[in-house]
Parts: structure tokens; C-alpha cells; sequence
């Protein structure tokens, strides 16, 4: 087993939704961790005392209007006592660059833990990701999408590793042991009708006016649906005035951000159908953790890797990008499931978590390489 000299993390950030699969890291890889300090967007960061083996914070430096950064004093860890590195694999920080450079020199091994590539580049970017990626040692990856991409881009399949994504995982399966079916719909909204969630960040980005226009056409055809919105709206997408213009007031529940685990399991548990009509990611995970079956757009390299846990009439579906009557169409069909395979459902998602996208399955990929 791997000790305290042997392993070096270096990563642009420590989100706390990765604590959890840090943490196993700490302790059953004894890691040392080098993070960033910020990424420009407003991420909760974890805390680095939950971690032994935490060394420094390093600065990110993000060269204007080039796609390019450096991370500060990253570089100059290859010089130290470990055999193995495992970094974000960014193919535009400079710094990652000549760490790996380096580790050629020194006979040292760097895992690239990354997006990979996404059928999204540029021409430019893409030799440039390419040529990166070639200087690893091996590609930890969030997903297979990625991986059949590189393959066909002439990278072997032994250097692509699927790693796939984690949140919280064992506190969310405890609070799940204890979910039962509850009011909290019922006693809001007056009714029983079917319960249509978006979980996440409220921003453009998620076309959340797409699910509100969908509400509408739904309400239109008889097939009423309740929608609740539970997330901090960032973008002002004025969400609130398309819901009046439509009257559709009493049909949506503006929840608010929600950092309670439990409620959160208790809303998704009682809900329906998720739905996140434009980009998905984390969202996924935590919906099927809590057996919820997702909706999102067929835009498969713009959403985040875990769009690969949504298997068509299995755990979920795909519309046509801003086709609302699809959209409409995939609704229905998921609101109107028999008990019998609504539970076959929540089995079938249970069964997605456990297998791949959790701290345990991860750790045992890596400890597999180290």
C-alpha cells in the first residue's frame, strides 16, 4: 500500500461535494494534496483540515483570453519524493504541461483525471488536448463517452480509464434506508398530481424555461403536473415572471437552494420525474441515488460526463434539444408508470450508483494503477 511519500495530488480546486472520495483517498492511499484556490465560479470548497495528508493551497494564475493557466509552485513538486502524481487533467494549464514533461525525464507516473475529450474542440484544441494527454502516463476519465472518442482518435484503450463521478455517497445511502413515501407534495400543492423536480443551480444554461414551458402545454392537453424548483437562481432567468405569464403559480414550488441532505432525499424520493432540460451533471447522480429517473437533452457532449447514467426507458430518457412537444412526449410517459415499474425504476438506479458512480468504486480503480 501506497505511503505519504509515495502519491501526489495536485488539483485546481477541492469542491465539497469531492470530499467524500478525497477522504477515502487520504486514508486508504495516505495522498498528499496540493489544491487550487479558485476556479472563477462560486464553488463551495471542502474542508482541507478533514484531510492528513493536505500540504498547501497553490495559486491559479488564468492568463486572460487564451484558455491557458498556471497553477503556481505545481511544477516544482516533481522534484520531491513521489512516485505517483495524479492531477486535474486540463489540457490548458501550462503548469501540467511541464510536470509531465518532467515526469518523462524522471521516470516518475502522472494520472490525468479529466473530461478527456468530448467531441466539442476545436481543431486547435483538439491537437492540443491530444498532445497532453499523450504525455500521461494514463487518463482517469468521468466516463466511457470520452473514452470511445480518444480510442477513435488513436489513443489505446489500457491508457483510458474510466473513473467515473462520486458524491456523498454513503450518507445519502443511509438517509435512503430510512425514505418513505410522505405528504410534503400533497400538502403544498392540494392535489395529487405528478411531481416534475429540477435540482441545481437556477442558470441559463439549464433552460429551466423550457420545463416551464412544458408545464404549460402539459396543463393545455389535461395532463396536469406539479413542478418544484430547488436551486439558487444565479442567472436572474426571471423564472418566476414566465411562471405568471402562464398562471401556472399554484403549479410551481420555487423551493429555494437546499444544503439539508435529508430534505433533499425526502424531495426527490416523493417526486416523479427530474428534469434538466438543457445541461446535466452531478443532477443525475444525486436523482438516482434516491431511485428518481432523469430527463435531459439528446446535446450529449455539451452535458457533464454523468448524462451516461440516463439509459433510455431504463433510468431516464433523452429529448430533442428545445423540442418542447418531445420534451411534453418524454414526460408523459415517465409520469404515467404502473407502481410495479415505478419500483423497477428506483431498482434500476439504485443499481447505476452502486455499480460505478461512488467513492468505492473509485478508490478501487485507482488502487488498481498505484
Amino acid at each position: 500500500m501506497a505511503n505519504n511519500t509515495k502519491i501526489c495530488c495536485i488539483f485546481n480546486l477541492a469542491p465539497h461535494y469531492r470530499a467524500p472520495i478525497y477522504k477515502l483517498m487520504d486514508k486508504e492511499l495516505q495522498c498528499d494534496f496540493y489544491f487550487g484556490d479558485d476556479v472563477g465560479t462560486p464553488i463551495k470548497k471542502m474542508n482541507y483540515a478533514d484531510l492528513t495528508g493536505f500540504k498547501k493551497e497553490l495559486k491559479n494564475i488564468y492568463i486572460p483570453n487564451t484558455g491557458f493557466e498556471w497553477q503556481k509552485g505545481a511544477w516544482q513538486l516533481i522534484f520531491k519524493p513521489y512516485t505517483y502524481y495524479i492531477i486535474t487533467g486540463t489540457p490548458g494549464s501550462l503548469s501540467n504541461w511541464l510536470l509531465a514533461l518532467l515526469a518523462i525525464l524522471l521516470r516518475k507516473k502522472v494520472y490525468a483525471w479529466t473530461h478527456g475529450m468530448k467531441g466539442n474542440l476545436t481543431p486547435a484544441g483538439k491537437l492540443i488536448a491530444k498532445n497532453f494527454f499523450r504525455l500521461c502516463t494514463k487518463s482517469l476519465l468521468y466516463g466511457d463517452f470520452s473514452k470511445k472518442l480518444m480510442i477513435n482518435e488513436g489513443f489505446k484503450s489500457e491508457q483510458l480509464i474510466p473513473i467515473y463521478n462520486s458524491l456523498d455517497y454513503d450518507c445519502q445511502l443511509e438517509i435512503r434506508k430510512t425514505l418513505v413515501p410522505s405528504t410534503i407534495y400533497k400538502d403544498y400543492f392540494q392535489n395529487n398530481d405528478p411531481i416534475l423536480i429540477y435540482i441545481g443551480r437556477v442558470q441559463k444554461s439549464k433552460k429551466i424555461d423550457l420545463l416551464v414551458h412544458a408545464l404549460f402545454e402539459l396543463k393545455h392537453n389535461n395532463k396536469n403536473c406539479n413542478l418544484v424548483i430547488v436551486g439558487e437562481d444565479i442567472d436572474n432567468n426571471d423564472i418566476p415572471a414566465l411562471v405568471k405569464e402562464y398562471n401556472l403559480q399554484e403549479r410551481v414550488w420555487f423551493f429555494g437552494p437546499c444544503y439539508n441532505e435529508e430534505k433533499i432525499g425526502e424531495l426527490l424520493f416523493n417526486s416523479d420525474i427530474c428534469v434538466s432540460p438543457g445541461l446535466i451533471g452531478l443532477t443525475a447522480i444525486h436523482a438516482l441515488t434516491y431511485g428518481l429517473p432523469v430527463i435531459t437533452s439528446d446535446l450529449y457532449s455539451q452535458h457533464g460526463p454523468e448524462f451516461e447514467a440516463i439509459e433510455p426507458g431504463i433510468t431516464g430518457d433523452f429529448f430533442k434539444a428545445g423540442d418542447i412537444l418531445d420534451l411534453c412526449k418524454k414526460i408523459n410517459n415517465w409520469i404515467n408508470l404502473s407502481s410495479k415499474l415505478r419500483e423497477r425504476v428506483r431498482l434500476h438506479a439504485y443499481s447505476m450508483v452502486k455499480s460505478k458512480y461512488n467513492p468505492h468504486y473509485q478508490i478501487k480503480v485507482l488502487k488498481s494503477l498505484i
